[in-house]
Parts: structure tokens; sequence; C-alpha cells
């Protein structure tokens, strides 16, 4: 069960990330996805190294706001390697 609850907070924050971003035009639903799940692993990384903890698995605001700073870095990582700039 708690996958299918990373994968909606993954989605939720992905979403978010690209409306954050201005990248919604150009992202569909499973992109948004890819983002806010692949943004949760990246956040959590960078959250465990300041001691914050905070997991998708269970849905908390924490983990939601982790998730969408994570979604967020990498949306900006993806912006200078497609278009040389962040947006």
């Amino acid at each position: 069960m708690g996958w299918i609850i990373a994968i909606i907070v993954g989605g939720i924050a992905g979403w978010l990330a690209s409306k954050v971003m201005n990248r919604d035009a150009s992202m569909g639903i499973v992109w948004n996805v890819v983002a806010g799940c692949v943004g949760s692993v990246v956040g959590n990384l960078i959250a465990n190294q300041f001691g914050i903890v905070g997991s998708v698995k269970e849905f908390s605001l924490t983990g939601l706001l982790v998730a969408l700073v994570g979604a967020i870095i990498v949306l900006g990582i993806l912006n200078l390697i497609q278009r040389g700039k962040v947006r």
C-alpha cells in the first residue's frame, strides 16, 4: 500500500514542481509522476543530510514538501541539460 501512496504523492509533487518551474505545458501526467518520484528520492537524500525525516510512503506534509523540493531540483537540472539555463 505504501508504494501506491508514494506514486500519488510523487504525482502531486511532480505536478506542483512543473507549475513552479513553468514546465506544465511540456509535461504529461506520466512525466509529472516520474519527476515527483525521482524528486522524492533526491529530496529524501538531501533532507536526511540535514536531519529532516519525511517519507512519501505515509502521506505527510513534510514528505510532500521534501518531494516537492526534490522535484524542483530535478526539473532545474533537466532545464539546464535541455536549454542551458534555468527558467
